[in-house]
């Protein structure tokens, strides 16, 4: 699933960047020779069993100078600190094609990471400390690929994240409630962790919710092997949201075509199964919600360096049909980073930083009440 997936955002991407003749004359081989990475597959060295102790292997930790999670918009005065603690893995920040999965110290992509943490990781510091790994991501030509390579090169990134859990859960004081969270990429590992690590284990009574966003999530194949259900109401805790945003009209057929050629690992055909929405502005599915339901938008600047919070700026709905959350029309001023068919994959967070910031302040609310009955 995952590299056919990515591969629909690989497709959106390159027709930005090379132009929509050039896709439809060379599209796949301009894709594979623009991403796939042309070296050999080699094994990444084991990292040290203590290596996620260390605070320099994390973009995102309460210790951490320059932690890119504690980001606040200009203007915007914080609620106090929950005492929740958050587990965040960030989307594909490597684009090279130099190699299968990231070097941990690449300035490129750790710079990219640190501000995908300021759009999205930073809704989170309401509730309280979050944490988000350096990790050997797959570079984003693995996603482009039947080469056997590409699945190793998941696996790889996904022992990484594996090991930051680990690390997490060693230095988080044991009852301390968690939320886990992630983007695309990051997102994808996270539904792993859900079914491996998570399901079926003590921890999972720890969890406030899951926020597995811009990954399509099956409602009838995925959700059943993650041990949480999906959040129905605003209130709920320990259960699963997820979103793909799109503007209007919106062309989600890349998105759509490639979900429905997929199976879990266990097998089980994805064709024509709704996707989970949870619409962020009233934290419950399928749900429809005006613009003034909308309690804080990420507007950039220019050069990306900072943002102001808009109120009542996007709409959502989950559509009727597969389960993309609907924006409406393209919103003004969000930036150029809009992918073909109206797909606002890289701001599945930012257009709803406010109302996400809310919603985890509400289940984390209802997590501590039921624990303390």
């Amino acid at each position: 699933m995952a590299r056919k997936f990515l591969y629909a955002f690989a497709v959106l991407i390159v027709l930005v960047i090379a132009g929509a003749f050039a896709y439809r004359a060379y599209g796949p081989q301009l894709l594979r020779a623009a991403l796939v990475p042309s070296a050999d597959f080699a094994a990444q060295k084991a990292m040290p069993k203590n290596a996620w102790v260390k605070a320099d292997m994390w973009h995102a930790r309460p210790d951490l100078p320059g932690n890119a999670a504690l980001y606040l918009p200009t203007g915007f005065a914080p609620a106090p600190t929950g005492s929740a603690v958050t587990f965040f893995i960030h989307p594909t920040s490597y684009l090279e094609r130099t190699a299968w999965n990231a070097p941990l110290d690449d300035a490129v992509a750790n710079e990219r990471a640190r501000l995908f943490l300021r759009g999205q990781a930073s809704a989170f510091n309401g509730v309280g400390e979050v944490w988000a790994p350096r990790y050997r991501q797959a570079t984003f030509g693995a996603f482009l690929t039947g080469q056997r390579e590409a699945q190793l090169a998941l696996d790889a990134a996904y022992v990484d994240v594996l090991a930051a859990w680990d690390a997490f859960l060693a230095a988080v004081p044991p009852g301390k409630p968690i939320i886990v969270a992630g983007h695309s990429q990051g997102a994808l590992h996270l539904t792993r962790l859900l079914r491996e690590r998570i399901a079926g284990r003590p921890v999972a009574k720890r969890i406030v919710a899951a926020y597995v966003v811009g990954w399509p999530v099956s409602v009838v194949a995925d959700i059943p092997t993650f041990g949480l259900p999906a959040c129905t109401t605003a209130g709920q805790s320990g259960c699963v949201l997820s979103w793909q945003s799109f503007a209007e009209p919106a062309d989600t057929s890349l998105v759509t075509e490639s979900f429905d050629t997929t199976v879990t690992d266990r097998g089980v055909s994805r064709r024509g199964t709704r996707m989970l929405c949870t619409n962020p502005l009233t934290g419950t599915q399928d749900a429809e919600a005006p613009a003034a339901a909308n309690l804080g938008t990420l507007v950039p600047t220019a050069d990306l360096s900072g943002a102001t919070l808009e109120l009542a700026k996007v709409p959502a709905r989950c559509d009727a049909d597969r389960g993309f959350l609907l924006i409406g029309p393209p919103p003004a001023g969000i930036g150029t980073y809009v992918l073909p068919g109206n797909n606002y994959h890289v701001f599945d967070y930012s257009l709803f930083w406010g109302s996400v910031r809310a919603d985890a302040a509400r289940r984390l609310a209802t997590f501590e009440g039921r624990s303390q009955r």
